[in-house]
């Protein structure tokens, strides 16, 4: 009975509990859910103001930016009536203009109408007035002409030949005057010292004793020397002097080195001979390329092939009447372009052509030809350019010069050999040897006249044809350029110009 009643108060208790805890629930429940709808509605008023406020900013903005449009519309509006009031304006000028121009060119034409009228009045005069003055004279219009100017022609052809012989003397005057104020620039510009090396082929010695060591046993040193050197040793009594001789000078210097060593070595034996001889044959190579080096950087050309500039170093053992050839050559090359720039001729071009213009003299006694011939074939096997070529190959009057810087190489060359110091040949020297290179050509029978001209670097020789025959006048060219060899010492070359002419004359009666 306890345990049913503990239990029913149990159920009872419960159902209270969970009664009460339904209400309190419910109470907590509605207290919170007043809260959410207060912060809600505060939310919400929030929002209100804020919408309230971004409303009246805009519509202040929108107001100000109207504002602004309709004041920058009217500030437009104003600069169209502006403008259109200046087009108006202009328009109107226009319209003048126009207006103006049309009443111009209406009187234009009109004094147009009456010069076209008075130009057919005064034709008709004038020919009616040519036609009175034909009928009254007799003579035609251009008969009348050529009798008027004869007239003036009579009356004052005196005063024209004077007039005129004055003018070319004044122009002739005027054109050495400037001729020479060139060349004397031209000079100024460059001046090169003429006080030149000659190459000498004498050697002095120690003693006399050396003279037996350089002829050796039997001769065999002196024998292996002009062997390996291509040149002739004399050893005579001339005391402590021996002579080299030569026709090639690289040759002979090439020897003089060498003997130098030998006698300051004092071991003179075929197998020393052959080193030493080496040894100065590799120095001198190298003295060439430097002295062609030099050339080149001296005139500022650097755009030639080095076996081109090793032949202008080879220049330097050469000598002309007395004259460096490499100095010589780099004279005329400085001459040439300044004349060039006073001219206004092609600088680089006669530059390059007057520093190559003797370039054949280099070998000119290794191959048959003149030396210009042979510079000729040098240049264009290395391919220099062919204006170069045509300006260098006229300045011996060999070819005819085809462009101004060949007349400019040209007395470049004649200025720099002729003035005064550059060459060591005497006037009576000069004239001696070619009175004796005519003297040879006359020796010869069936000779008639013989000219030594270009220097004495030709000879011209005029045969008899009833003597000497075609065959005949090549044989004789030969035996002269023989004896030419055989009895003169010339520098360069001589050209042989034999010539036979057959004159056939009759006469008709």
């Amino acid at each position: 009975m306890n345990q049913v009643t503990l239990l029913f108060v149990g159920f009872v208790c419960l159902a209270l509990g969970a009664i009460l805890g339904y209400y309190t629930r419910q109470s907590i429940a509605k207290r919170r859910r007043g809260t959410i709808e207060a912060k809600l509605q505060k939310k919400i008023l929030q929002t209100k103001q804020e919408s309230e406020e971004i409303l009246t900013r805009a519509r202040q903005g929108a107001a100000k930016i109207i504002s602004e449009a309709q004041k920058e519309i009217g500030e437009r509006r104003n600069e169209l009536l502006k403008t259109e009031r200046l087009l108006f304006r202009r328009e109107h000028i226009l319209d003048q203009k126009i207006s103006s121009f049309e009443t111009r060119e209406k009187e234009f034409a009109q004094n147009l109408k009456k010069l076209k009228e008075m130009k057919e009045k005064l034709t008709g005069a004038k020919e009616e007035i040519q036609k009175n003055l034909e009928r009254t004279s007799h003579l035609s219009q251009k008969e009348a002409r050529e009798e008027l100017m004869k007239n003036i022609e009579r009356e004052y052809e005196r005063e024209f030949q004077e007039r005129m012989q004055k003018l070319s003397r004044e122009g002739e005057e005027k054109f050495k005057q400037k001729a020479q104020e060139m060349i004397v620039g031209a000079i100024q510009k460059y001046a090169l010292s003429q006080a030149q090396e000659i190459t000498t082929t004498t050697l002095n010695l120690p003693s006399d004793e050396i003279k037996g060591r350089i002829i050796g046993k039997e001769g065999r040193n002196i024998k292996a020397f002009e062997k390996l050197t291509g040149v002739e040793v004399l050893v005579d009594d001339t005391p402590e002097t021996v002579i080299i001789s030569g026709f090639n000078p690289i040759r002979r210097h090439i020897a003089k080195i060498a003997l130098e060593r030998l006698v300051q070595d004092g071991r003179i034996q075929p197998a020393r001979i052959e080193e030493q001889v080496k040894r100065a044959r590799e120095e001198v190579e190298s003295q060439i390329k430097e002295f062609g080096k030099n050339a080149v950087y001296e005139t500022g050309i650097v755009d030639l092939p080095s076996k081109i500039v090793s032949l202008l170093g080879r220049l330097y053992f050469r000598l002309s009447y007395g004259q460096n050839v490499l100095l010589h050559s780099i004279e005329v090359a400085h001459l040439a372009s300044a004349l060039a720039d006073e001219l206004g001729a092609n600088r680089k071009v006669t530059k390059k052509a007057g520093l190559l213009h003797d370039i054949g003299k280099a070998i000119d006694r290794e191959i048959e030809g003149s030396h210009v011939d042979i510079g000729i074939k040098i240049l264009e096997k290395f391919r220099i350019d062919q204006e170069v070529i045509e300006a260098m190959k006229a300045h011996h009057e060999e070819y005819e010069p085809q462009t101004i810087e060949a007349v400019l190489v040209k007395v470049a060359d004649q200025i720099s050999g002729a003035r005064p110091g550059a060459r060591k040949d005497t006037l009576e020297n000069y004239l001696r040897r070619l009175k004796e290179l005519e003297d040879i050509a006359l020796d010869f029978a069936g000779v008639e006249k013989a000219y030594a001209i270009q220097a004495g670097r030709e000879i011209r020789v005029f045969v008899r044809p009833e003597e000497i025959g075609d065959l005949e006048a090549y044989k004789l060219a030969r035996d002269i350029a023989g004896k030419i060899q055989e009895e003169l010492n010339y520098p360069g070359e001589i050209k042989v110009n034999v010539i036979r002419e057959t004159r056939v004359v009759e006469y008709a009666r």
